[in-house]
Parts: structure tokens; C-alpha cells; sequence
């Protein structure tokens, strides 16, 4: 990856801490990236991505970066649709979708200005299949493919490309919390039979920062293990 890399690039990563946020940060950094990670804890910076304070004071910090990674999530409520809290729904979204939004209008303007960007979004492929007991996580992450398609587009011609990565269920701390049969369940649907690691997810993402990719925006990359039918 490391030849990818035409000039020296400054990326920042939220969700940075654990899971596939960490181990991006690290393949890139392998790549020759500087990296700056941004969590709730554990990570270089602090920010809270559904607080638009809390991101318009890290882009004060930190500035602009070359390359975006949208990795902060939740799972949310494991919960019949019927059965949920409206608080626990707009929580979901205000950290899954309205950070992703948040992130990519903090940092996006400057990428346009210098004219070379990569901005990455973390889905799921609950996005495309719609979980069962997990209505919150499916539509925010529905909603973030929706939005990557929509930012792609917009700025298409302006040398910033915005892509998606849909993994299926990865063993990381995020989903230590999960519903068990909600796993048993993903796993029993992926054909390789087994979940993913943040590392296959990490060169992925990786590799849609680099200068390797140059004709394609507003795309979803699966990582699912043949999950993905479409």
C-alpha cells in the first residue's frame, strides 16, 4: 500500500479507539499515513460525532485532513420495531447517520479547496438485508449509504472520492454487546461461515484512500464474507 500513497496524506479516523476504526488507523499508518484517531476515549483526540459542537472543536484542533474514515457506530437497540423507544432510535441515528454528516461537513470543504480527498463511511449489510430486531442499525446505516451516494455525486469532478464499506458481522468490541442470535444469525447467512476480522475490513478501506482509486465515488464495497446478493 505503501506506493499508493503518492505524497504524504493526514487522515483522521473516528471510532479510532478499538475495532475496525483501530485497525484502519494502523494499516494506514503501515502505509506511511499520519493518523489522527478520534473517540469517546482511548483514542488520540476526544469527540462525541453526534455532538456538532464537539466535531466543529476537533476540526478547530486538528484541521484539515487528506483522508476521512467515518468509523464511530452503535449497534443500538436489539429490539422487535414495535417495541422501541423513539429515544433509543434517534440515538441511533444521531451517532451512526448524523456523525457521518457531521464528520463530512466539518472536514469535507478543505479537501475540495486543495482538490484531493478520500472520505470513507462505515455501513453494514444490515443496510442492504434489513435485520430483524435491529430496525435503528439497519436504517442508519441505510442512511449512510444513501448519503455517500449523495456526497459521491456532489462532488464528483472536484478530486474528493466518497465510498462506502458494508461489512457483514466482524468481531470487534462494538458487537461484543450484540444480541447473540442476532450473530448466530449473521453467521449462519455468510457462506465463508464465519464473521469478519477488523484487519479484512482495514485493508479495504484502506485502499479506497489511496491514489490506487481514482474512478470511483458514491460506491458500496461489501465485506461479507458472499453475504451480499446485490
Amino acid at each position: 500500500m505503501r506506493h499508493l500513497m503518492a505524497l504524504p496524506r493526514h487522515a483522521l479516523v473516528t471510532g479510532g479507539a478499538s475495532g475496525i476504526g483501530a485497525a484502519t488507523s494502523a494499516r494506514l499508518r503501515a502505509a506511511g499515513v499520519s493518523v489522527v484517531t478520534a473517540d469517546l476515549t482511548g483514542a488520540d483526540e476526544r469527540v462525541d460525532v453526534a455532538d456538532p459542537e464537539s466535531v466543529a472543536a476537533l476540526a478547530t484542533r486538528i484541521g484539515d485532513v487528506d483522508i476521512l474514515v467515518n468509523s464511530a457506530g452503535v449497534v443500538g437497540p436489539s429490539a422487535p420495531l414495535l417495541d422501541l423507544e423513539p429515544a433509543a432510535w434517534r440515538q441511533t441515528f444521531a451517532v451512526n447517520t448524523e456523525g457521518t454528516f457531521l464528520m463530512c461537513r466539518a472536514f469535507g470543504p478543505g479537501m475540495v479547496k486543495r482538490g484531493w480527498g478520500r472520505i470513507v463511511n462505515l455501513a453494514s449489510i444490515a443496510a442492504k438485508d434489513g435485520n430483524p430486531t435491529q430496525s435503528a442499525y439497519s436504517a442508519s446505516k441505510a442512511a449512510v449509504i444513501a448519503l455517500t451516494k449523495s456526497l459521491g455525486k456532489e462532488l464528483a469532478t472536484t478530486g474528493v472520492l466518497v465510498n462506502s464499506v458494508a461489512p457483514a458481522a466482524v468481531e470487534t468490541p462494538m458487537n461484543a454487546a450484540t444480541d447473540p442470535e442476532i450473530l448466530a444469525r449473521s453467521q449462519s447467512l455468510t457462506p465463508m461461515g464465519r464473521f469478519g476480522r477488523p484487519d479484512e475490513i482495514a485493508e479495504l478501506v484502506a485502499w479506497l484512500c489511496s491514489d490506487a482509486v481514482s474512478f470511483s465515488t458514491g460506491a458500496v464495497y461489501d465485506a461479507s464474507g458472499g453475504r451480499a446478493s446485490y
